[in-house]
């Protein structure tokens, strides 16, 4: 059977997808504002594990797996080689196989070659997840990313470069109050260079056992008003210019759910925050209870 190690983590686009834990925990994992993979040693799984958990998913569910993820928080760090011989096995298992995904780190991307990542994608591995957190410098370095946003804008650009989808994520609030504009601007910015195909934002939570945490019971962490972030989210909205980018806000962490596709949508999801902006006792704010990460 599917042996998982400590909580597992995904994407919610990848909800009916089969997980494939094919490494352990995180190889970078300082983030400071992410607590997922602090208890996991990182590791990457040997293959013949793999391959005996894959045997094992295909005679419980069958042939039309349509999805994989590879877990956990960098599977893309591991070797082309390993990486590449996982998703032939994945393939012959199921060949209905659309799409094979796996989160990327900045690093990760520093590392893999454009030439290793095109491989990788001929082999089926498609579509990387990508926290860029932000586009401002500061609130980069205050959340210990390892990169600055051009270093963030040339790394994507690497996986665009060998065909690989990017789906990429923005935290609200990352700058803080002081920095809110800016941080909603620089975001936007980098995300235009990048032109992903998928953009979502969450909103920054403390979590225990991360230094934002840690800054939150010291009082040094701005909880911004969900009319402060429905204000930095329709800055950032209304910077982006997008061709063909399905863009969210629906996860969880928001307050507010909205969906679109750029350019097209774009003047209806400003529009739509301008009436929060303008009416915030109307506005359809997720309750707190409703919200989580």
């Amino acid at each position: 059977m599917i042996q998982y190690e400590g909580t597992l983590y995904r994407p919610p686009s990848e909800a009916d997808s089969l997980i494939l834990q094919a490494t352990i925990g995180c190889s970078y994992n300082r983030c400071t504002f992410c607590a997922m993979y602090r208890d996991k040693r990182f590791r990457v799984r040997p293959l013949d594990e793999l391959r005996a958990e894959i045997a094992w998913a295909r005679e419980q569910v069958g042939e039309d797996v349509a999805k994989v993820f590879l877990a956990d928080g960098d599977a893309l760090i591991a070797k082309t080689d390993f990486l590449e011989a996982l998703c032939e096995e994945l393939n012959a298992a199921f060949p209905h196989l659309r799409r094979i995904s796996c989160y990327a780190s900045p690093q990760s991307l520093q590392v893999r070659s454009v030439e290793d990542m095109a491989r990788l994608r001929a082999a089926g591995l498609t579509q990387y997840y990508l926290g860029i957190e932000s586009g401002d410098d500061q609130a980069l370095e205050w959340l210990e990313k390892g990169v600055d946003a051009d270093e963030m804008i040339r790394v994507a650009k690497k996986a665009h470069e060998a065909g690989v989808r990017l789906s990429t994520m923005i935290l609200l609030g990352a700058g803080g109050r002081a920095r809110s504009l800016e941080h909603a601007r620089h975001s936007a910015r980098v995300v235009n260079a990048i032109q992903p195909r998928f953009v979502s934002t969450l909103v920054m939570t403390p979590v225990e056992g991360t230094p934002l945490f840690d800054e939150d019971l010291a009082g040094r962490f701005d909880h911004l008003e969900p009319i402060e972030l429905a204000r930095e989210l329709r800055e950032f909205v209304a910077a982006l210019e997008l061709d063909g980018s399905i863009f969210r806000s629906n996860h969880a962490s928001n307050y507010l759910a909205l969906a679109g596709t750029f350019p097209k949508d774009k003047p209806r999801l400003v529009a739509s925050l301008d009436r929060v902006l303008a009416s915030p006792e109307a506005a359809p704010f997720r309750a707190e209870w409703m919200r989580g990460l």
